[in-house]
């Protein structure tokens, strides 16, 4: 009877041994390791490509996320969707190059308190340029 309690018992502590083992190299693979940041341009509105931009006036109400490329450029597009003011800014927090992927994180800056009484909708995005590449590109 006791030699099968320790038994059960060192079954048991190898079992989770090995599920540790096994969690941590998920964990490992899963992991992003940042090769080196992109160089980008913010694009304006007169510089970006005529089709890019008509497919941006048609998600333009709603939240996207969206690539386009040229097969010299890649175009990397974050909208906001509707807000209720103007006044809004987009932050890029960062862009940078995977083994497998592009990585891209922004941010929505809200309007000063001043802005805050133009209560006419804006629809804040954002058109990054950058080499073309092609990996994935993951929003974050």
């Amino acid at each position: 009877m006791k030699k099968r309690r320790i038994a059960r018992r060192s079954l048991l502590c190898l079992l989770l041994a090995v599920s540790v083992l096994l969690a941590g190299c998920t964990y490992l693979s899963d992991e992003k390791i940042k090769l080196r940041d992109l160089d980008f341009t913010v694009l304006g509105e007169e510089m970006i490509p005529k089709e890019l931009k008509s497919i941006i006036e048609e998600k333009k109400g709603t939240p996207f996320q969206i690539t386009y490329t040229d097969n010299v450029n890649l175009y990397i597009c974050i909208g906001y969707g509707e807000q209720e003011t103007g006044g809004y800014s987009i932050a890029v927090e960062e862009l940078y190059l995977t083994n497998d992927n592009i990585c891209v994180d922004t941010s929505l800056l809200g309007p000063e308190a001043a802005d805050k009484s133009n209560r006419i909708p804006s629809y804040p995005y954002i058109v990054l340029k950058t080499e073309y590449l092609e990996q994935t590109v993951i929003f974050e």
